[in-house]
């Protein structure tokens, strides 16, 4: 793994803000989030689709990779659908701070999926994470699903962002997001039957975007899904899975302050939300400064 620049950390920070106006976006959206999620990774395989036809990148890879990587392509469904979902039925504010749990679970699963030894650092700060959500929990907390599913997209990033650092070294990163996305479309559109007979109010498909829906999620597919996922792929390369998730910790303060701007009081949460999202905060802004120190002590003097 090569030296992350200060242009990469930027980068990261950048996609950051991105993924952290998705939830801004998916509440603008007027069809519902399954159909939402439908489109959106319809959208983003067929952006690139055609970036990878322009800039003439190899489709072929091996049978092995490609099972692989399309049924991580089901994770991500998995993901988006709990995010957006967590967000209608709650806020975006609620939504981004469940999916901060990433860090915890990253922090869990990359070393039983590398066969590294776990980190006591990355678990401490993951249980800092927990406490944080104990916080916001132990009051009178008006959106409990909206949380739990949040929390449920946390975990699904952290396992598909963990399979993906194992693939960016061989495959190359536009390949990786053209099969991924396409599995998640094919994973959603699997999905519908279930979604019609016990989630859909209606028992209907909405599948008529307005010309705003489409606006809306064209922006999600092309630069928060084909663009931000191609450069958090390359990054893989140059900087750990942990620091990346817990750096997407900083997703619910992007988040949050754009949904509380537009969206004004139907965002606006209780004293103990924002105690424990500080101290959620407090795990992102640390590491940085305790894995350094710990690198520093570990080295021969």
């Amino acid at each position: 793994m090569t030296t992350p620049s200060t242009t990469d950390y930027f980068k990261l920070h950048f996609i950051v803000l991105l993924w952290g106006f998705t939830a801004i976006l998916g509440k603008l959206v007027a069809i519902p989030a399954v159909e939402m999620v439908f489109y959106r990774t319809l959208l983003a395989a067929a952006g690139m689709g055609a970036v990878m036809l322009y800039t003439q990148t190899r489709f072929r890879i091996s049978t092995s990779d490609f099972w692989k990587i399309f049924l991580v392509g089901f994770i991500v469904a998995a993901h988006w659908l709990t995010f957006f979902i967590s967000g209608r039925i709650a806020n975006a504010s609620v939504s981004l701070v469940g999916f901060a749990t990433g860090s915890l679970w990253t922090a869990l699963i990359e070393p039983l999926v590398k066969k590294k030894k776990i980190q006591a650092i990355e678990v401490g700060l993951g249980l800092v994470v927990i406490t944080g959500l104990y916080i916001i929990f132990s009051f009178d907390f008006e959106y409990p699903l909206g949380l739990l599913l949040g929390i449920a997209s946390g975990l699904t990033m952290a396992l598909f962002a963990v399979f993906n650092s194992t693939f960016v070294n061989r495959v190359h990163p536009f390949t990786i997001t053209f099969y991924e996305m396409t599995g998640a479309c094919v994973a959603t559109a699997l999905f519908f039957p279930v979604y019609l007979a016990f989630w859909s109010t209606d028992h209907q498909l909405h599948l008529i975007p307005s010309w705003m829906d489409w606006v809306c999620i064209a922006a999600m597919a092309w630069a928060c899904s084909v663009y931000a996922y191609t450069v958090a792929l390359n990054l893989m390369k140059k900087i750990s899975v942990f620091l990346i998730s817990l750096t997407l910790n900083l997703e619910p303060v992007y988040g949050i302050v754009m949904a509380v701007a537009i969206f004004g009081d139907s965002e606006k949460m209780t004293f103990n939300f924002y105690i424990g999202t500080a101290v959620i905060l407090c795990a992102v802004l640390s590491y940085p400064l305790l894995k350094g120190k710990l690198t520093k002590s570990t080295q021969p003097s």
